[in-house]
């Protein structure tokens, strides 16, 4: 296979890429687009659910929790398993065992078996989004393509999570069980997809045995944070169970963490946190999905429960944000490479800050147009800049032999950080229930959650600005020296794509 590659004056991000390369983007942007999207399709339908199979309020969070604790609990160990193992390996893999259990979510007729689908569903994804993140990260070269590549893929996740909301409130309207089945022919398809156009990945060779210690410490630390967050609200945060709960995690990451420094293959290599950037890209991470959120559970149970509107009504209250993450996907990729990441995350946040910060005029009779759109519209920019640019940050300088325990990390802290803050804005409203529940009383009980969501995301926006100054000199050095290193390793990106 041809196609037009740069000679030594050629920008890179003129580079006109293979159909195969697409094809390769597109299969993996189709998981991640899968992943976000059954996490926010399942939301809607949880009332469904609950009636058709006579499941309390508590087993129905379970439904949720299920998939974030397989999720958030086994990215660790789904990342550093994609560079051991071989990322496609890992990837085509997770993918088959999400199509099979997208299947058997829809069929059963028990809500423990629905809970076990669901966290077979978080688990397969722990190990397709760091495999499918570091395959992209080292077959684009980083720079332009790379950074080109990453906007499309995290756009697709945004999108996914933005049409999940969409798709679930109509699908909803028929049967609960599409919105779990939906994925599974998709899931297929992309599978199929994978076998004939993902690169073939080596394994690591010299990786000095395998981290098992690590590997159990860091999964159980993992799942048990997880499990200890969300059960928090309900057991109460004070409450003995939830204070040794979060004790035992304490003493699983400080084991964790010795096993790490004394294994000669880690599962983590420590060091790399040690980048000050690296580091902004894990707090931002943080900071980004735990605030959106905490936004979203509030401003969905705002829409539905006290303005009574429908499933379907207040999907579409939310699209306008995830239209403008879907437009701006091939644009994004570019102002990186004009502006530098720390700069679009701090403006990212700054925008998000505003459009929480906004929201917090809402009433009982509220003007979409003058009162809830234009924080839509805020925060769908905000997305469209920041999540990409912590992505492209969290990848740049780490070697190709790291970028799976990188990658699973990121995906970490994304999930962690909105267990933790969902957690927390729950808390928060529900200490302010009142006792006399009308409508007024419910709304203002919303307000200090809403203004924990908002200081979260100034939490972000103060500590991306804590990079801009050393990266701004970092820059100048970077800039002068990238573009022929660049050009010449576009070749190489085409290559890599079209091996069997």
């Amino acid at each position: 296979m041809t196609s037009p590659l740069p000679n030594s004056a050629s920008p890179a991000s003129a580079v006109r890429w293979a159909s195969r390369l697409w094809g390769t983007l597109l299969v993996l942007c189709a998981a991640m687009f899968l992943d976000a999207l059954d996490v926010s399709m399942v939301g809607v339908a949880l009332p469904s659910i609950g009636s058709d199979l006579g499941l309390s309020t508590s087993t129905l969070q379970w439904i949720v929790s299920g998939y974030i604790l397989g999720y958030g609990g086994l990215l660790l160990l789904g990342g550093r398993a994609a560079d051991l193992l071989g990322r496609r390996q890992v990837f085509l893999v997770a993918l088959g065992f999400f199509a099979l259990a997208s299947l058997l979510g829809g069929l059963v007729d028990s809500g423990p078996l629905l809970i076990a689908s669901r966290f077979i569903k978080g688990l397969s994804a722990a190990f397709t989004a760091p495999a499918g993140l570091s395959i992209i990260t080292t077959t684009f070269p980083e720079g332009p393509l790379r950074n080109r590549a990453l906007a499309i893929y995290t756009t697709c996740a945004a999108t996914g999570f933005s049409m999940g909301l969409v798709l679930s409130g109509l699908l909803t309207e028929a049967s609960w069980r599409l919105t779990m089945l939906l994925p599974a022919p998709i899931a297929l398809l992309a599978l199929l997809a994978g076998l004939k156009l993902l690169p073939r990945s080596e394994r690591e060779r010299d990786h000095n045995g395998y981290d098992v210690p690590g590997a159990v410490l860091g999964t159980a630390s993992m799942l048990l944070l997880v499990f200890s967050v969300v059960r928090a609200p309900e057991a109460g945060w004070a409450s003995a169970r939830t204070l040794l709960s979060f004790l035992a995690v304490a003493v699983l990451l400080t084991a964790f963490v010795v096993a790490e420094r004394r294994s000669p293959g880690p599962l983590i290599r420590l060091g790399v946190l040690r980048s000050g950037s690296q580091v902004r890209a894990q707090l931002g991470a943080m900071a980004f999905f735990g605030s959106y959120v905490g936004f979203q559970f509030l401003a969905t149970l705002y829409m539905q429960s006290l303005l009574g509107w429908s499933a379907l009504h207040t999907a579409l209250a939310f699209l306008p944000a995830g239209a403008l993450v879907a437009v701006s996907s091939t644009k994004v990729g570019t102002i990186v490479d004009r502006f530098g990441t720390p700069r679009l995350t701090a403006a990212g946040f700054a925008l998000m800050v505003v459009g929480y910060a906004l929201f917090l005029r809402v009433d009982l009779d509220p003007v979409y147009a003058a009162v809830i759109l234009p924080s839509m519209l805020l925060i769908g920019a905000a997305c469209a800049l920041v999540f990409p640019s912590l992505n492209i940050q969290a990848t740049n300088g780490v070697p190709d032999h790291e970028q799976g325990m990188v990658s699973g990390l990121l995906n970490t802290s994304v999930q962690v950080g909105g267990a933790i803050f969902l957690a927390v804005v729950t808390a928060v409203v529900t200490a302010g229930a009142p006792d006399d529940p009308t409508p007024q009383a419910v709304l203002d009980s919303y307000r200090p959650g809403l203004a924990v969501v908002t200081a979260v995301a100034a939490a972000g926006f103060l500590v991306t600005l804590t990079g801009l100054r050393t990266r701004r000199a970092r820059n100048s050095v970077v800039v002068a020296k990238s573009t022929a290193a660049e050009a010449g390793s576009a070749a190489e990106a085409e290559r890599v794509a079209v091996r069997d």
